[in-house]
């Protein structure tokens, strides 16, 4: 699988491809889930000063206005863990919510046979939008740092486009962890925890090295 980066100042992103021995609403999830879950839960990822912000400056790099509905999506998590609203939804989604949640990076998983190439990672333009969810509602990505595949966006640091998300019929996923410079090796411990927990769950993971942004159309 290739996947191209646009020049960025900001964006620290590693990707990971999974293979899935079977559909995903075959296969189980977490033994450890409710603990990840649980509030004050540890992991291997050691806290790190603000990351928060670090975070949202990313997102913000472009124009874009993390804040609100379009805050980054390990903001959402630590908010849904604190209401006790987590809960499992398939075994590619359980392990990219608890390294983002455990981590403080947004993280997209992407079912790659609902897209199709060539992926490519930069800005949207301004304006641009897409459904987020079944129930059809639609979030304003225009300048945010998201993917793309050969029809448009399809996933980013706040929310991923319905298109292309996971279902039980799942096999093969891309996993984008949106990290920043500003978090030196954030993304890579992240990553190597991130893949851990997907090999728990029968994946066979592969890092993806990025091409470079002359490759768009190849």
């Amino acid at each position: 699988m290739k996947i191209s980066i646009d020049p960025h100042p900001l964006l620290d992103t590693v990707l990971l491809h999974s293979r899935w021995p079977t559909n995903l609403g075959e296969v189980s999830t977490l033994d450890s889930l409710d603990k990840w879950f649980s509030s004050g839960a540890s992991s291997p990822l050691s806290p790190q000063d603000d990351i928060k912000l670090k975070v949202r400056n990313l997102l913000r790099y472009g124009g874009f206005k993390p804040s609100g509905r379009s805050k980054p999506a390990s903001e959402y998590l630590i908010g849904a863990v604190e209401k006790g609203r987590m809960g499992s939804i398939n075994p590619a989604v359980d392990c990219c919510n608890v390294a983002s949640l455990h981590s403080g990076l947004p993280i997209s998983v992407v079912d790659i046979e609902r897209g199709q190439g060539p992926w490519r990672i930069g800005l949207a333009e301004k304006g641009v939008d897409y459904v987020f969810n079944p129930a059809g509602q639609v979030i304003d990505i225009g300048c945010l740092v998201v993917l793309f595949d050969h029809h448009g966006p399809c996933g980013g640091p706040v929310k991923d486009s319905q298109r292309t998300k996971t279902h039980p019929e799942t096999r093969e996923t891309i996993s984008i962890i949106w990290g920043t410079v500003d978090l030196p090796s954030r993304s890579q411990e992240t990553a190597a925890w991130y893949r851990e927990l997907l090999t728990q769950c029968g994946a066979t993971v592969t890092e993806v090295r990025p091409t470079g942004p002359t490759d768009h159309h190849a």
